[in-house]
């Protein structure tokens, strides 16, 4: 009895899903929706910037209005995947998408939940581990490797679409030491050779974007603040706290004031007052792109890179959560994709529609002949120095640390919201204008760019 009481709520959870993945897509187009209590109301529209359609063109062999529909029905994918992982709790085994049209294809270790992952929109997979299980194998190499980092073993990752921990490697030995090493089960793993020899991007001089102590480029990643402090989020390896900065017309602009690296690969830079932040990507050329908030695209969306080297490439999300081994160490928690990248393209603006997705972190490959590129992704990196992530029509900066005592609600920060999605907090009712995913100190009341009382 229990067990389908369980069952009747991840299908309702499922079906309330997909009425917001519904508005967040109406909302894409500009469209005037629905919200669950019959009020019309006109979704913010989150504007798709031209340069990054003609990259998309270009590099994923769409025109105009496939590129227009594959970015609505990936915002889309990504908002009914958040709700099923959360009603399928335990057996959920991943989430990705598939084909021209972007199929979204959910997994789950249990045959009883085909029915609510089917109801909500997606197709159904039974598989035989959940993601939790992947996860905790995966920690457990990230583990041995920030102790040491494996040689000749360049990365590894969960891999949703064979339900595997993938660990490439140049040599069988080398995967064979890290995962004996880590006491992972071999029934969970799937080694493949690899020749890969990622790098990081930042040693080379040259092209427009910032400067290191005057000498060594890599590329701004996002515009963000703390508090009434401006700066911008970049990868780790390309500064260590104090280490000054310039901008691409060679003039003063700030320090770093946070890095990481190995383990993660982020770092954020304040900068001085003749310095503006812009919720923009550089468009090199093709027209600026708006960022409009930070919701993570699921495996399969389309993604593309600005950087000062190579300007703007487009590919695709391979897995989330990767390993990958550079001479310097190990980083965990990047995502790895198809997008070509070059040294000095480090740091630079990974986005996904006008959705912020994270930073150039390195890879193997080049433009030319095509490669790997790894980003670090931009939630953590923003969670780990208390920072906001400049957006159009930003709100007034939310405090460090969240005030105490907040009033109840259904309102929760770490959530993804789409547009037109009804949240309740003290007492109040508010849809979302702008899809985001919500953090500390941004509740309802505070933010009315984000949210209007209804």
């Amino acid at each position: 009895m229990e067990r389908t009481m369980l069952r009747k709520r991840a299908l309702a959870a499922a079906t309330a899903v997909v009425a917001v993945g519904a508005l967040g897509l109406a909302g894409l187009a500009g469209v005037a929706s629905a919200d669950p209590g019959g009020t019309a109301s006109a979704a913010a529209a989150d504007p798709v910037s031209p340069g990054l359609i003609k990259a998309m063109q270009r590099d994923l062999g769409l025109d105009a209005d496939e590129a227009k529909d594959r970015i609505g029905n990936e915002y889309r994918a990504a908002a009914i995947a958040q709700g099923l992982e959360k009603s399928l709790g335990a057996d959920f085994a991943g989430a990705r998408l598939s084909g021209g049209k972007a199929v979204l294809t959910v997994a789950t270790t249990d045959r009883a939940d085909v029915a609510a992952i089917t109801a909500a929109g997606a197709r159904a997979e039974v598989v035989e581990h959940s993601l939790n299980r992947l996860d905790a194998a995966k920690a457990a190499l990230d583990a041995v490797a920030l102790k040491k980092a494996p040689k000749d073993v360049p990365s590894w990752y969960v891999d949703v679409s064979t339900n595997r921990l993938v660990v490439n490697a140049a040599r069988t030995t080398a995967a064979d030491s890290l995962i004996d090493a880590a006491g992972v089960s071999r029934d969970l793993v799937r080694v493949e050779h690899s020749t890969e020899q990622p790098r990081t991007y930042a040693d080379l001089r040259g092209g427009d974007a910032y400067y290191m102590n005057g000498s060594g480029r890599c590329s701004i990643g996002f515009p963000v603040k703390r508090g009434a402090q401006d700066g911008f989020v970049s990868a780790g390896h390309c500064g260590t706290p104090g280490v000054s900065t310039s901008g691409v017309n060679q003039q003063a602009q700030g320090s770093f004031q946070g890095s990481t690296f190995p383990g993660r690969d982020y770092s954020w830079v304040a900068v001085n007052a003749n310095w503006t932040p812009r919720a923009l990507v550089n468009g090199y050329g093709n027209g600026d792109v708006t960022v409009a908030g930070s919701t993570e695209a699921v495996v399969g969306s389309s993604v593309c890179r600005s950087g000062s080297t190579t300007g703007w490439h487009c590919g695709t999300i391979q897995q989330h959560n990767t390993s990958v081994t550079y001479q310097e160490g190990t980083v965990s928690g990047v995502t790895r994709t198809n997008v070509c990248a070059e040294p000095g393209d480090s740091g630079g603006s990974f986005i996904s529609g006008s959705q912020a997705q994270g930073v150039t972190s390195g890879g193997s490959g080049n433009c030319s002949q095509g490669g790997t590129t790894y980003y670090q992704p931009i939630n953590p990196a923003l969670s780990a120095y208390g920072l906001t992530l400049v957006t159009s029509g930003t709100p007034t900066d939310p405090p460090t640390d969240p005030p105490t005592g907040e009033p109840g609600g259904t309102w929760a920060a770490g959530t993804t919201y789409a547009a037109g999605a009804v949240v309740t907090y003290g007492g109040a009712s508010y849809r979302c204008l702008q899809g985001h995913q919500a953090q500390p100190g941004w509740t309802p009341p505070n933010v009315p760019a984000l949210w209007q009382q209804i």
